[in-house]
């Protein structure tokens, strides 16, 4: 694709945490406009911690960071990226601070500009979006988990970023909920990467899908057959599938 479509650009990016073994290794990765990637891994692949060192969380040790055409060197650098990157957390409490929830909503627009009424009149309208209408006055700290993670994601859209970064989005969501996040991402025109080990989510809702283990990120075109009579790539990565909650394997036996 045409470098000037890359909304994200990621060179030789290495990362640790105080001197362990690397969690990234000279990790290189690309969104373009208009793209929808998912992301599957075993836990401490560097998923999470790739999308911290994007929204410049996590300052690399060495590599290249390239967003919406401008390097990033330092924080000051980064402070507007944060204004159009969306990132939900994988942990929704790391996410809401407010007391209720229009408060949380309604945060992320006032911090771009905007007057208390309209941020208030945008959050209603992402809730109501997410079928939340009602949920205005909630206290945060007392929702459930899987409405605190639709409260978060509603934090993430209210602020109309032009790219999300969601990780493990349909955590703690019933079948029905996870349905309705599906069609509002169809329907959105946005650039997104996932980290889901859903595999129905992310055939679903993305166009390609990037497998990431011990800090790089590769394409498998092979399709593996396993437990559930049907084939697809990343079999010999774990991940789920929607109709079971069980944790799959390609060495699983059926």
């Amino acid at each position: 694709m045409d470098k000037n479509n890359r909304l994200i650009d990621l060179e030789d990016v290495s990362f640790s945490y105080q001197g362990d073994r690397p969690v990234l290794k000279n990790l290189s990765f690309s969104l373009h406009d208009n793209e929808r990637v998912g992301l599957v891994g075993p836990n401490g692949g560097g998923k999470t911690t790739m999308f911290h060192v994007i929204m410049g969380l996590l300052r690399p040790h060495s590599g290249r960071i390239e967003i919406f055409g401008r390097e990033m060197r330092d924080e000051k650098d980064f402070r507007p990226v944060r204004q159009r990157i969306g990132m939900l957390f994988q942990d929704a409490d790391d996410q809401l601070f407010s007391p209720t929830v229009l408060e949380d909503v309604a945060f992320g627009p006032l911090n771009q500009g905007k007057s208390v009424k309209e941020a208030k009149d945008i959050a209603r309208e992402t809730l109501d979006s997410l079928g939340l209408n009602g949920f205005e006055e909630r206290m945060t700290h007392k929702l459930s988990g899987g409405e605190k993670k639709l409260v978060s994601l509603a934090t993430v859209l209210a602020m109309k970023p032009r790219v999300l970064l969601l990780d493990e989005p349909t955590t703690g969501l019933d079948s029905e909920t996870t349905k309705r996040i599906i069609g509002i991402l169809k329907d959105i025109d946005i650039s997104y990467i996932f980290i889901s080990h859903n595999m129905d989510f992310i055939l679903q809702t993305t166009q390609k899908v990037y497998g990431m283990d011990e800090g790089r990120i590769f394409i498998e075109d092979e399709k593996i057959p396993h437990t559930h009579a049907h084939a697809h790539g990343y079999g010999k990565l774990p991940h789920t599938h929607s109709h079971q909650d069980v944790f799959h394997s390609s060495t699983e036996e059926s």
